[in-house]
């Protein structure tokens, strides 16, 4: 199925690597032409050659977004050779300190990095495309920030304001032809994830079989209706038909992908 993205230019931020990486390559699969961003211009130039090595169509923009001149520099190399038409907020961090060890300073960091970034290229991007007509703002979300643990508070409550903001954002863009949604991703597998499911095996008594720490590890910590964990790819997918006119009447929604964890209406 065709889902309409042919030619369209798409800023997916973070996209060096993991999930962001995951979105860009869907996206150019697609026919629209991604750009890269990342802070590291190696490994962006990598993600970006392994695409047009495929046969699809890459940029690169380097920059950090949690500063303004990171983020005049990223917007900058992202419209040098045309407008945005996509603006996937991707980019981000994560902490698992505790409300014991994540002082007010840390805090501060992981909001600016998470949510103000999320702003800087709202700020910069959007406005040009008010002036095409169509547009797609997408935010990666995360269901911490709907059903909060008591651990990583600090993080748990980026993602809440993400989702907050993404509704607003809706709102502001009323009748402009763009819309504003939010991905919800549920627990994801990747090799960091992998990492922690062997070295932990050993103390939650998961066994020794990948498979079957991976099942345990669901049930005991994030118990949902297709008992595993999601991947980049369904994340990835999610995104794409919400960037396609197929979801053109769709705006101000927070789409969970996360086999049914998050147990609310």
């Amino acid at each position: 199925m065709d889902i309409q993205v042919k030619g369209k230019r798409a800023l997916v931020t973070g996209s060096s690597s993991g999930l962001g990486e995951a979105i860009a390559k869907m996206l150019a699969g697609e026919g629209a032409m991604v750009i890269i961003h990342g802070r590291n211009r190696k490994r962006a130039e990598e993600v970006a050659a392994e695409i047009i090595a495929s046969g699809g169509s890459a940029e690169v923009a380097i920059g950090d977004l949690s500063t303004n001149e990171g983020a005049d520099a990223v917007a900058a190399a992202a419209l040098r050779s045309g407008p945005v038409d996509i603006l996937i907020n991707n980019a981000g961090a994560t902490s698992h300190q505790s409300w014991g060890e994540a002082s007010a300073e840390d805090w501060l960091d992981l909001y600016n990095t998470n949510v103000v970034s999320y702003v800087r290229m709202v700020q910069r991007i959007v406005p040009q495309m008010k002036l095409l007509g169509w547009g797609r703002v997408i935010h990666i979300g995360g269901g911490l920030g709907i059903q909060p643990i008591k651990e990583q508070p600090h993080y748990n409550a980026t993602l809440a304001a993400r989702h907050n903001m993404s509704v607003s954002l809706a709102r502001q863009l009323k009748e402009t032809g763009i819309t504003s949604n939010v991905v919800s991703p549920g627990a994801i597998i990747n090799p960091m994830v992998e990492q922690w499911l062997e070295q932990a095996a050993p103390k939650f008594g998961w066994g020794s079989d990948p498979e079957e720490i991976r099942y345990k590890a669901v049930q005991e910590l994030i118990p949902n209706d297709t008992g595993r964990f999601g991947t980049s790819e369904e994340i990835a997918g999610a995104v794409a038909y919400l960037c396609s006119r197929y979801a053109d009447y769709i705006s101000g929604a927070v789409l969970r992908v996360d086999g049914g964890t998050i147990r609310c209406l």
